[in-house]
């Protein structure tokens, strides 16, 4: 069953300030969630994340083809 439109998708919180973080943020370092079932948004692309696998850290960069995806599916 999807998500009700009027809701919007689905991003933790706490990815979101990571992500306004990277922004300022001069050194590029990827950005570690867990969060596997936040939904890939416009703001992430050309941003590096490790995404759990539930073992390990797999490094992904979001492309333009990745928005509307979810983090789980590219770990």
């Amino acid at each position: 069953m999807a998500r009700a439109v009027w809701k919007g998708p689905f991003v933790e919180e706490s990815l979101m300030k990571k992500v306004d973080n990277y922004k300022a943020n001069p050194k590029k370092i990827p950005i570690k969630t867990w969060s596997r079932n936040s939904t890939i948004i416009p703001d992430f692309v050309g941003h590096s994340f490790m995404i759990h696998n539930g073992k390990s850290f797999i490094p992904i960069t979001i492309s333009e083809e990745m928005v509307g995806h979810k983090l789980g599916e590219f770990a």
